[in-house]
């Protein structure tokens, strides 16, 4: 059975984060030649995200504007369901400040995209295959197809000429709000034909290498300069902040159905001097049902430029997850940049944050235990697991995660050349 692509969040028209003119670069028509100038290397990558690339800054960008240092990149957005066209729309545009980056956009007739999930899998195929025809195809001959989105498995996997297929899995998507049933069996699809598989924490690792002997762990890394701002004096908190009297606990990221809005609501009436405030789009929510407390903010999205100063202003960081069938496999990626930060951490007992960093972060199993962790961190910030956590930032930097993955790539790739030698 066919199915739709899975729309991301973005796609689905919510609150999203502008990245601004630096990372939008250039739209560009179907038939623009966009030719990377530089020599090619050993593999190209075609990467296929349900998360858009203008989206919050997280692992498929931190991974892929590292990685088109040495590699070409096409990055294929899943494609959008619009009304108003009855014909499918592609475009293209560079990256600006990633200039071998290209980002594949399509959008689809509404109407076909509801009712015909077999026409979907190949007008997605047909659309990037007929963008490869024209110069840009020069630059990914043999690529190696890097998936995020199982639901692009049926038109992609096989049908690129690719060297190999990689899945990166950062979430859980099949226990997301809205995930199609047919995700399951596509990824499980993607399981059986990819060549290397990243899990994004070690539970997840431990669950998808069932399906997957060649499966690795690589969970959260971090950009210690950039966050390590938070710890400059240099660095001027936002207005926003500043404008707030009393302690402020903050989070920064997205805020979807994996937030514990009970505890929100909780902390603010605990202590009326708090601000409990959450930068970050809301998705898959309606903001008319959030808690509404005077000293409870939901300030919407921010560009990742500005977290590390929004961060600066917070006396505590937030992990207020709540436990769920959305955050059984998490592991944030918040948890790594707050520590950059310099400031104090409390989280509820999410598995892999306990597993990983509870000699940090103050890990709480209740409500109750939150609370109090929190009036510890602004009374008395523990200053030893403070330094702990930097210390521990600095050795989880993203630039020696994508080594590592890049190195398991490049094992496949041998390996593959080693047995076609072999059977010649």
């Amino acid at each position: 059975m066919a199915a739709r692509a899975f729309v991301s969040h973005a796609q689905m028209g919510l609150a999203t984060i502008p990245k601004g003119g630096s990372r939008r670069g250039k739209t560009k028509d179907l038939f623009t030649s966009m030719v990377v100038k530089r020599d090619a290397p050993e593999f190209p990558l075609i990467v296929h995200s349900h998360l858009p690339w203008d989206w919050v800054w997280q692992r498929p960008q931190q991974f892929h504007s590292r990685l088109s240092k040495t590699h070409p990149i096409l990055f294929v957005e899943g494609p959008v369901p619009t009304d108003q066209l009855t014909t499918s729309r592609v475009t293209l545009r560079e990256v600006s400040d990633y200039p071998n980056i290209v980002v594949l956009q399509m959008q689809m007739p509404a109407a076909r995209f509801w009712s015909d999930g077999a026409w979907v899998d190949s007008e997605r195929r047909r659309l990037v295959q007929s963008v490869l025809e024209g110069p840009l195809g020069r630059n990914f001959e043999n690529p190696v197809q890097w998936f995020y989105d199982p639901m692009a498995v049926t038109a992609f996997a096989g049908h690129m000429e690719e060297q190999a297929i990689v899945y990166d899995c950062m979430d859980e998507l099949s226990q997301f709000k809205g995930a199609p049933p047919e995700l399951v069996r596509r990824e499980r699809e993607l399981l059986a034909v990819a060549d290397v598989v990243f899990a994004g924490g070690p539970k997840m690792a431990k669950s998808k290498s069932r399906f997957n002997s060649n499966c690795h762990s690589f969970g959260c890394g971090v950009d210690i300069r950039h966050f390590g701002k938070a710890r400059r004096v240099t660095t001027e908190v936002p207005h926003d902040i500043t404008a707030m009297s009393g302690p402020v606990l903050g989070y920064i990221g997205v805020v979807d159905e994996r937030i514990d809005y009970d505890l929100l609501a909780k902390l603010s009436d605990h202590n009326r001097s708090w601000n409990v405030t959450m930068v970050g789009p809301w998705t898959k929510v309606d903001p008319a049902d959030f808690p509404v407390r005077p000293n409870l903010h939901f300030l919407g999205g921010r560009d990742y430029a500005e977290l590390p100063a929004y961060a600066k202003g917070f006396d505590v960081c937030m992990m207020p997850f709540a436990k769920n069938a959305a955050t059984e496999y998490i592991n944030p990626t918040k948890a790594l940049e707050y520590m950059a930060t310099g400031r104090p951490i409390v989280s509820t007992d999410v598995e892999d944050v306990v597993l990983q960093f509870s000699k940090v972060v103050g890990i709480a199993t209740s409500h109750q235990e939150f609370i109090t962790k929190c009036e510890q961190a602004v009374g008395r910030p523990n200053a030893r697991c403070i330094q702990v956590g930097i210390a521990m930032a600095r050795q989880n930097s993203w630039e020696s995660i994508v080594a590592q993955l890049e190195k398991h790539v490049e094992d496949v790739l041998s390996l593959k050349r080693t047995l076609t030698t072999t059977a010649a």
